[in-house]
């Protein structure tokens, strides 16, 4: 997964990796991705979606741990960027946990079932990222 992540950052900017959340039996719930690379100024955007019967237990705070684990680990990014409902109070958690720190709103900026949702703005930066105190994904 490393070397696949590797080799598409070079691919250049604004590339997309999408990658397979498997439970230990390698059953698939969900994926994440890193989308929006910039090379330049070493930012991207993460994502995560898990099928609604795995959430809450602890499988989407791992693998976005996992996520930032690879993009802080293997590739030269400095922040990294998410957004969610401000109402998905699950994901918001996730991304606390995972050590992302909430910028702001964009109000009215998501367009979702006919109606207009606000998003909460989080970012991790490089430095906060190697102050967190948990294992880190290559040593799990």
């Amino acid at each position: 997964m490393i070397r696949n992540l590797r080799s598409a950052y070079q691919a250049g900017p604004g590339h997309r990796d999408d990658f397979l959340v498997l439970l230990p039996d390698r059953t698939p719930i969900g994926h994440t991705a890193l989308s929006g690379q910039n090379i330049v100024n070493g930012t991207a955007q993460v994502e995560l979606m898990l099928a609604p019967q795995h959430r809450g237990h602890g499988h989407g705070t791992d693998a976005l741990d996992a996520l930032v684990d690879l993009a802080f680990g293997e590739l030269p990014m400095h922040r990294l960027t998410a957004e969610t409902h401000t109402d998905n109070a699950p994901a918001l958690a996730v991304l606390a946990r995972s050590g992302f720190v909430r910028e702001g709103t964009s109000r009215a900026a998501c367009l979702h079932r006919g109606r207009r949702h606000d998003l909460a703005v989080f970012s991790l930066l490089r430095p906060e990222w190697e102050t967190l105190n948990r294992p880190r994904a290559w040593d799990a």
